[in-house]
């Protein structure tokens, strides 16, 4: 398989971004088959080829995270390869940068730069602080978008520190929403005839900040700031969110998000459910409900708690691993993980393309490639440099 397939198959992409946020963006145009050049420097490439996990000397997160692109070599600090980049973004749909303001300014990588060179291209630019900021030249990493967002403050337990989740969580939901924005952009392009590019401008705090809706209402009507609550949630849509311990020694999260399922709770604890018929009700015992099911599930082993709750309709999870993952017959049933053969590692597994689409779906068709693996096909067959204007870029270290 030499291509993707899915719902952007024809759309070009272009990356000067590194590590997560903008490479997990152009990752789900990927996904749906979209051409995407991943652009890095020769010799070293993208830094986030040496992070993560090993297995004989090979990483193994950048086999998912460049999946189904395309990798080229090209130094940027050479007016030679500036000129080459200036090339892929003529012949971009949508350019994907998280370079800092100034960089991007000198390497002509800049909104402005990038509307003159092709008028109808959308700009993702991907920054810590956003590009109208007094710190738009200020470094930053998806943490410290985290952190600023007001997610970190609320995760966690009240007598602890607050908690960053365990994954590149500021960094993979800018990925996302810049997805998303791309493609809004894209729409409009395809429906406006007056369309005249778009630049995004996107920061690493505001995707996560945007998720959290009640934060900023809550604090600005109540003159309340909203705290850590565990497991529990500092705005719940109902009285019982938490996570208890079976009998097992195994967690189970426990969530109900109506009144009905509210009183399934308390029919299963043995409670009055006329007690608890109103919203009001089950708010003011919502401390009785939570011990109660902390004591209960102590009693039971998982797989009655589950059986139990199941024949209540109280809906509850197991806490799953990557091993519970690998093994569990839904998954399977989705068809959420996938086998992809990679040259280094033999066959590998990973998330398949997600969101699934039914009619024309995405695949996985490469892992992440060899640097600089595709500068023939990119240079010469899409961009129509000749073969001696690319050896002597070869010969000059410029790609």
């Amino acid at each position: 398989m030499t291509g993707g397939q899915g719902q952007l198959r024809g759309l070009k992409v272009v990356e000067f971004a590194h590590v997560v946020a903008g490479p997990l963006a152009g990752s789900m145009l990927a996904d749906q088959g979209a051409d995407v050049v991943h652009v890095e420097p020769p010799g070293t490439g993208d830094a986030a080829r040496a992070m993560g996990p090993q297995r004989d000397g090979t990483p193994l997160w950048f086999k998912v995270a460049a999946r189904n692109k395309r990798s080229v070599t090209l130094d940027l600090h050479h007016e030679a390869g500036r000129s080459v980049a200036h090339r892929l973004i003529a012949w971009a749909d949508v350019i994907i940068v998280t370079l800092r303001a100034g960089r991007l300014r000198t390497w002509e990588l800049d909104w402005e730069s990038v509307h003159r060179i092709n008028p109808k291209a959308v700009l993702l630019q991907i920054s810590g602080f956003g590009a109208t900021s007094s710190q738009a030249d200020a470094p930053g990493f998806g943490k410290m978008g985290e952190a600023r967002s007001g997610v970190v403050h609320l995760t966690g337990f009240p007598d602890g520190p607050p908690v960053h989740t365990g994954f590149s969580h500021g960094d993979a939901v800018t990925g996302l929403m810049g997805a998303y924005a791309v493609l809004a952009a894209l729409h409009r392009r395809d429906h406006d005839p007056d369309f005249d590019g778009e630049w995004i401008d996107l920061a690493l705090f505001e995707p996560l900040f945007r998720l959290v809706e009640w934060q900023v209402i809550v604090h600005d009507q109540l003159g309340e700031v909203p705290e850590r609550a565990g497991n529990q949630l500092a705005v719940a849509p109902a009285a019982v969110i938490n996570t208890y311990r079976s009998r097992d020694d195994e967690w189970i999260t426990v969530t109900s998000a109506t009144p009905r399922s509210v009183r399934n709770v308390a029919r299963l604890l043995g409670l009055p459910e006329e007690e608890f018929a109103t919203t009001r009700q089950q708010h003011a015992r919502r401390g009785e409900l939570d011990e109660g099911l902390r004591t209960w599930m102590a009693e039971h082993s998982t797989a009655e708690c589950l059986e139990e709750f199941a024949r209540n309709e109280v809906v509850a999870s197991r806490v799953f691993s990557a091993a519970d993952i690998a093994d569990d017959p839904v998954y399977a049933e989705r068809g959420d993980i996938v086998t992809v053969d990679d040259p280094d590692l033999g066959p590998v597994r990973m998330q398949a393309v997600i969101p699934h689409f039914r009619q024309a779906p995405g695949r996985v068709w490469r892992t992440g490639p060899a640097l600089g693996q595709d500068n023939h096909l990119v240079y010469r067959e899409w961009l129509g440099l000749d073969e001696k204007e690319l050896s002597d870029l070869e010969k000059q270290g410029v790609v």
